[in-house]
C-alpha cells in the first residue's frame, strides 16, 4: 500500500467511524465496503490517486468532511475524482428518480478513472442489496442498468463485472416466490394507509414550517474586492483566517478566496464556484444543509450573481436551531398521533416500557394535573419512549425504510442527542452535523419526496 493510498484509508476509516457508520444490512463497520471498492479498483491497475479516491468517495457524502478537507489533505487530483464521484441533486430537485436523473448526467461526464471507481462501488453495493433486500433490490438493478449505459469509459475488466453482477442479481430476486413478496406488499399497505394518509395535516405542517424558511434568512453578505486588489503584495494578509472574500470584475463577483488561503500561500489561485455550492435566495434550508455538507461554504445568488455566503457555523444562527426544534418537536406530534390510532387504549402500550420509565410518565402526569393541566399518561412520556412505542410496530419499521430495529434505534439516538443539545445551547454543527443531514432528508422523505 503507498502512502497516499494508506494515508486514504486510514482518514477515511476515520471519518466514517467517528459517526459510527455501519452497512446497511450486515451491520458491520463501513470501511468493509470501502476495503471491498478499493481492492476492486486495484485489482485493474495500480493507480495510487484512483485508489485513494475509492477510499474516500462517500467521506463528504456521509461524514462531516468537505472537499476543502480533502484537498487539503490529498490535494486537487485525489479531491476532483471525488467530486465526480459525488451526487450534485439537492433535495428539492424533486423524487428519487428526477434526482438519480441529475446525478446520473452528472457521472455521465465523470473521468474514465471515476467511472472505475464507480463501477466498483455498484458491484460491491449491487452484491449487498440484492443478497438482503430484493424488494429495493429491484429498483436498484434498474438504476444500476441505467447507470452502466453513461459507465463504458471505465475500465472495461470492471465493466463487464458489474454486467455480470446486474445480469446475476436479476436471476436470484426473480427466483423469489410470490408469497414473500406479497407479505412485504401487505405490510407496506399498513404503513401507508396508517401513516401519511391519516397524518397528512401534521405532514402538511412540516411543510409549512420548512417554507417558513430559506437561505434569505441565514445569508450574510459577501464582502468582495476589485480584482486589481490582487496586485497588492499585502493583500489577504489582513484577512482572518475562514473569512470568504469574494473577486469582483466589471463589478460582477467571478470568483473568491478563503481567507486562509493566503496563510499557507502567498499568492493562492483565485477559486471558482462550483456551481452545487450556490443555490439562490428562496432554497430551503435542506437544500442549504446538503451544500453544506459537500462544502465550507454555501453561496447565495440573486438573478444569477453571488450576494451572500452562508457557512457550516452559521448554521448555529437562532432561525436553523428553531427551525431544527420545531421539526423534531413535529415528529414527535406525528409520532403520538399514530399511537394512539394503533393504540387507543393506554393498556396496549404500557407493558412494552418498562416500570421505570412508566413510572417516571406517571409522576409528571401528576404533576400536570395538579398544576390544572389537561393531558394523559402518552404525553407525559419521554421523547424516546414515544419513539421506542413505533418502532416496536413492524408495519412503522418497515415502511419508515430502517433496514432493521437497531438502524432505526441508532437514528433516535442521534436524534435525541441533537434534540438535547438544542434544547441546552450546546454546539450543533460540530457534534451533529450528521444527525442535521439525517434529519433533513427525512423531512423531504416524509414530505413527499
Amino acid at each position: 500500500m503507498g502512502n497516499l493510498e494508506e494515508k486514504a484509508s486510514k482518514f477515511a476509516i476515520s471519518a466514517h467511524s467517528r459517526i459510527n457508520q455501519l452497512r446497511k444490512y450486515s451491520q458491520q463497520p463501513y470501511d468493509v465496503h470501502l476495503r471491498a471498492v478499493a481492492r476492486l479498483v486495484a485489482s485493474v491497475g495500480s493507480n495510487e490517486p484512483l485508489i485513494a479516491a475509492a477510499w474516500l468517495h462517500d467521506t463528504v457524502e456521509d461524514t462531516p468532511a468537505t472537499f476543502e478537507d480533502l484537498e487539503r489533505e490529498f490535494g486537487t487530483e485525489v479531491t476532483e475524482l471525488v467530486k465526480q464521484l459525488t451526487d450534485v441533486s439537492k433535495p428539492s430537485d424533486g423524487n428519487r428518480a428526477a434526482r438519480k436523473a441529475i446525478d446520473r448526467q452528472h457521472l455521465a461526464g465523470a473521468s474514465p478513472g471515476a467511472k472505475t471507481v464507480k463501477l466498483a462501488d455498484l458491484i460491491d453495493n449491487c452484491e449487498d442489496i440484492c443478497r438482503n433486500d430484493s424488494r429495493f433490490g429491484r429498483l436498484f438493478l434498474l438504476e444500476m442498468q441505467s447507470l452502466l449505459e453513461v459507465l463504458a469509459d471505465g475500465d472495461k475488466k470492471l465493466y463487464g463485472k458489474a454486467v455480470e453482477t446486474v445480469m446475476n442479481c436479476s436471476k436470484k430476486i426473480n427466483q423469489e416466490t410470490a408469497l414473500q413478496e406479497k407479505v412485504t406488499e401487505n405490510t407496506l399497505q399498513l404503513f401507508r394507509s396508517a401513516f401519511p394518509k391519516k397524518l397528512l395535516p401534521g405532514q402538511r405542517g412540516i411543510r409549512l414550517f420548512t417554507d417558513a424558511f430559506a437561505a434569505r434568512d441565514l445569508q450574510e453578505p459577501l464582502l468582495s474586492f476589485d480584482a486589481k486588489s490582487l496586485e497588492n503584495p499585502e493583500f489577504g494578509r489582513t484577512f482572518a483566517a475562514n473569512k470568504i472574500i469574494g473577486i469582483r470584475r466589471n463589478g460582477v463577483v467571478t470568483g473568491y478566496f478563503n481567507g486562509d488561503d493566503f496563510h499557507f500561500r502567498s499568492s493562492p489561485e483565485e477559486r471558482k464556484f462550483d456551481s452545487r455550492q450556490v443555490v439562490d435566495l428562496e432554497a430551503s434550508l435542506t437544500d442549504v444543509i446538503h451544500v453544506l455538507t459537500h462544502f465550507n461554504s454555501c453561496f447565495v445568488s440573486l438573478d444569477g450573481t453571488v450576494v451572500g455566503v452562508i457557512s457550516r457555523e452559521g448554521m448555529e444562527n437562532p432561525v436553523v436551531r428553531m427551525w431544527l426544534f420545531g421539526i423534531i418537536t413535529m415528529i414527535e406530534m406525528l409520532a403520538v398521533n399514530l399511537i394512539r390510532q394503533k393504540c387507543p387504549d393506554n393498556n396496549d402500550w404500557k407493558e412494552t416500557l418498562s416500570s421505570g420509565r412508566l413510572e417516571k410518565a406517571t409522576r409528571l402526569k401528576a404533576e400536570r394535573e395538579r398544576r390544572g393541566l389537561t393531558t394523559d399518561l402518552l404525553d407525559c412520556l419521554q421523547f424516546s419512549d414515544k419513539i421506542q412505542l413505533l418502532l416496536k410496530d413492524p408495519a412503522f419499521l418497515e415502511g419508515s425504510g430502517f433496514p432493521s430495529s437497531g438502524a432505526a434505534k441508532r437514528a433516535l439516538k442521534d436524534l435525541e442527542s441533537l434534540r438535547d443539545d438544542l434544547a441546552h445551547g450546546q454546539d450543533i454543527t460540530r457534534h451533529d452535523w450528521v444527525p442535521i443531514l439525517r434529519l433533513a432528508q427525512r423531512i423531504e422523505h416524509l414530505c413527499g419526496n
